[in-house]
């Protein structure tokens, strides 16, 4: 069914969206998760939420629409249809919609080797939905345009008082001496804390590492170990530069990856 113009997410953003990997015997991993930060999103948004079933019938669909193989599944959940103008309507039926991708590539090299990252010279500004998938990812993409422009693997955002917080699409985790740390995203009131994020970090925590959030200079990053980048969807993407700073990839990432693809690739238990 083709989406109505009148639809309030395509108008105004007025939604949130969550972007599911899926195993290819249909399950996903990290869907409880994903499903809380939904429905955090639309709470907070003041959208009626739709049921759990109506979500586990769109993943579901999608996950058919995958005929069995790996991938990824967008679940998209907007307003609905409204009228003229921001003022939401009292009674609003909410869109749920789903879409389905391959899983993206990246080369054997860059997950081998670590990424080449740049500093984005859009700033991430504070945002009263920070934490969310809201459908308004204009930052985003202006960051993506500059990636992509200056022939990068992947942009590092900072804070307008130049704190690094996180990639375009995925999160910053950095090991130091004797803990790893990754930035206190909710105290800068930007950025997304992705679920992948939250799994890492419990999954250190409960097997004895000390893992510290908090907001640190750009600076700071000249004396970590190493750096990571993560997502729900890509799993685990050692950093190996930053404009003109240089990291090894550790075995302790390197660890950190595969566990994680074979958690995601559904054989392991979170």
């Amino acid at each position: 069914m083709p989406l109505d113009p009148r639809d309030r997410g395509l108008a105004y953003g007025d939604g949130v969206f969550e972007t599911v990997r899926v195993t290819a015997s249909g399950k996903s991993p990290l869907w409880a998760r994903h499903r809380a930060r939904l429905y955090g999103g639309l709470q907070t948004l003041g959208i009626a939420q739709p049921s759990e079933s109506t979500l586990q019938a769109a993943l579901d669909a999608g996950v058919a629409a995958l005929g069995g193989e790996p991938g990824v599944v967008k679940l998209t959940v907007t307003r609905g249809v409204g009228g003229r103008g921001y003022l939401p309507p009292q009674s609003a039926q909410p869109t749920v919609l789903w879409q389905t991708s391959t899983l993206p590539e990246w080369s054997e090299r860059q997950r081998r080797e670590g990424l080449a990252l740049g500093l984005c010279q859009t700033p991430l500004y504070p945002d009263p939905l920070a934490g969310y998938k809201h459908l308004n990812r204009l930052a985003q993409v202006m960051a993506r345009r500059e990636v992509a422009q200056q022939g990068w693997d992947e942009g590092l955002l900072l804070s307008t008082r130049r704190q690094p917080l996180e990639a375009t699409s995925m999160n910053l985790f950095a090991r130091f001496a004797d803990h790893w740390w990754m930035p206190d995203l909710a105290a800068a009131g930007a950025g997304v804390e992705g679920v992948m994020q939250g799994h890492l970090r419990d999954t250190l925590r409960h097997g004895g590492e000390k893992v510290v959030c908090d907001l640190r200079p750009l600076s700071q990053l000249r004396t970590a170990e190493g750096l990571f980048l993560c997502n729900s969807v890509v799993g685990v993407l050692a950093v190996r530069k930053l404009a003109q700073w240089h990291w090894p990839v550790l075995a302790s990432v390197r660890e950190l990856q595969q566990s994680t693809e074979t958690f995601l690739a559904g054989s392991l238990k979170g």
